[in-house]
């Protein structure tokens, strides 16, 4: 029977990673894609060939090994089975660290087909003048997760790719023209300012009421300091005549205030806390009046005389 709810228990467990990969895997997608490469990003040979940029646009590292990377469009065929329709692509090879795309990050694959390079060259590569459609299918190689069709004749050097990184609904466009950038392996958007500093510099293009702003700023802050050292200062003093009060064992402020209760001034609390300090520390002699007079009695030897060391000069 222990053997039994193990053999579910494991099962069940399978199960679910099965299904968390699974999701995993999904979140990424296409992201970019430059079929004609004459000036553009070099690969780790130093060509310049079509590439494949994918986005993982969760939270987590996905890992893409045994998935896989097609442009052949006889996969969509639902009458082939796993194994035929997996002939008909690149499969991401395990035991590659790089597979693993870290959270919100990207990875390039070059389109020159020449997988003998690395896992990162797909066993195909890309039309330059027509249409390109670019397929990632998950490990079982039945599963589409993302597909895109790359417009035909793109101007050299220029990239189709997601307006905002992961976010189809933003749309596609093409990059290098209209202020936008090709960007292999970095973001999509890339921000050369900030609108609202280049608003306030509109505003205000001498800094007048930055300074103003700031001066402002400042006296408040001091001004709200002072108010709550104020408030301290009243609550302190409010509470040392209370524990006074209580003390003397007087209950009507106006008694203690006859009496001149609690309104002892710092410099005798000072000298009282003084005063303690040095009781307790025992810092003075309690001998400091009398004086001790010690007999020193030393040793007389013959050895130590300087009689015996000086020279004698003979007598006539």
């Amino acid at each position: 029977m222990n053997i039994k709810k193990i053999g579910i228990f494991i099962a069940a467990f399978m199960a679910a990673w099965g299904s968390v990969s699974g999701q995993g895997v999904t979140s990424v997608c296409i992201n970019e894609v430059l079929v004609n490469n004459k000036d553009n990003f070099q690969d780790d040979y130093g060509k310049q060939t079509p590439w494949i940029e994918l986005f993982n646009t969760s939270f987590a590292t996905v890992d893409i090994r045994s998935c896989y990377l097609t442009n052949d469009r006889r996969v969509l065929d639902k009458s082939l089975s796993p194994t035929e329709r997996a002939a008909l692509m690149y499969p991401i090879p395990k035991g590659d660290v790089l597979t693993e795309i870290p959270p919100r990050q990207h990875t390039l694959f070059w389109a020159d087909n020449q997988p003998k390079r690395g896992n990162f060259h797909v066993s195909f590569t890309l039309d330059s003048v027509g249409p390109n459609w670019i397929a990632l299918y998950d490990a079982n190689a039945t599963t589409l997760i993302d597909s895109v069709t790359v417009p035909a004749h793109l101007p050299v050097d220029c990239s189709y790719g997601l307006v905002v990184d992961g976010v189809k609904e933003k749309g596609w466009a093409i990059m290098g023209i209209d202020n936008r950038f090709v960007t292999p392996s970095t973001n999509n958007v890339t921000l050369d300012s900030n609108e609202k500093i280049v608003g306030f510099k509109t505003k205000d293009p001498i800094g007048i009421g930055m300074a103003v702003m700031a001066m402002l700023v400042v006296f408040v802050g001091l001004i709200l300091l002072c108010l709550a050292f104020k408030v301290v200062n009243a609550i302190g003093i409010s509470v040392a005549k209370r524990n006074a009060m209580r003390a003397h064992g007087i209950e009507s402020k106006k008694e203690a205030k006859e009496k001149s209760i609690g309104t002892e001034s710092g410099e005798v609390f000072a000298a009282i806390a003084m005063a303690l300090h040095e009781y307790q520390e025992n810092v003075h002699d309690i001998e400091d009046t009398i004086l001790t007079i010690n007999k020193v009695k030393r040793n007389y030897s013959p050895w130590s005389s300087k009689i015996y060391t000086l020279t004698q000069l003979p007598h006539k």
